[in-house]
């Protein structure tokens, strides 16, 4: 279904949550507004090939409709393997059970509607936020990724996707503005552009690729690296060391 949820004007524009209106318009929402999304979502399964090792769990921390999973379970080879997708909205994971349920697979999968910090990380190869920790306060972000970090075998792997800020003002100012083009050339108008950031501009607070890579680093990873930027969304891997004392 097509996003048109800000294509008329609103008079009390609220903040931006995913209720049931968004999660019906999410695939469509996202692939218009997120540039490089396909590419991550490919790309998650390719590093599920990887990394997944056999009897060990796969967590999906926000995984809205499912399409990380979806990757990473055609992708998954090992057996033993459990998929764990958790999600805070109810519309998203009904959305997403029912979408999982129509494709078949002998790696099961378990989607929870909970807080992302409040789940238990165990037994851990890899870890997916794709475009989640943003939404969570600054001051929450560093527990939950040294919970991750606790939770991931050596070897293991966090895959972690967001929106980037730039601390060159000019630099910050020109992806914004090639972003904004991108997502007018998705046929999204002025109007919805407008309405969505301002919507968005409470709840999702971004960062700086360095401050990232420094939480990352203090979390205990010692391989972080960014491996895709498309304007200013990115992702980026962070492998928990075979030698980690933890």
């Amino acid at each position: 279904m097509k996003d048109t949820l800000f294509s008329a004007p609103i008079e009390k524009l609220g903040d931006f949550t995913f209720d049931e209106s968004v999660a019906e318009v999410f695939p469509d929402m996202i692939q218009r507004s997120v540039p490089g999304y396909s590419n991550i979502i490919t790309a998650i399964g390719m590093l599920a090939a990887r990394f997944v090792t056999p009897h060990s769990n796969v967590y999906d921390l926000g995984c809205s409709r499912g399409a990380g999973i979806l990757s990473m379970r055609r992708h998954i080879q090992v057996e033993g393997v459990q998929i764990i997708g958790v999600d805070n909205s109810a519309p998203m994971v009904e959305r997403c059970r029912h979408h999982l349920s129509a494709f078949h697979s002998t790696t099961p999968v378990e989607i929870l509607c909970d807080d992302i910090r409040c789940i238990e990380i165990k037994n851990a190869s890899m870890v997916v936020l794709n475009f989640t920790l943003q939404f969570l306060p600054p001051d929450d972000r560093l527990a939950l990724l040294q919970k991750i970090y606790q939770g991931l075998e050596p070897n293991g792997v966090l895959v972690l996707s967001e929106k980037f800020t730039f601390t060159d003002e000019h630099i910050n100012t020109l992806l914004i503005d090639l972003h904004h083009t991108f997502k007018r050339a998705n046929g999204y108008s002025e109007l919805e552009v407008s309405q969505k950031r301002t919507a968005l501009e409470n709840v999702m607070r971004t960062d700086s690729i360095a401050t990232h890579k420094q939480r990352l680093e203090q979390a205990g990873f010692s391989q972080v690296e960014l491996w895709f930027q498309c304007f200013n969304f990115g992702s980026m891997v962070a492998i928990k060391s075979n030698n980690s004392p933890l």
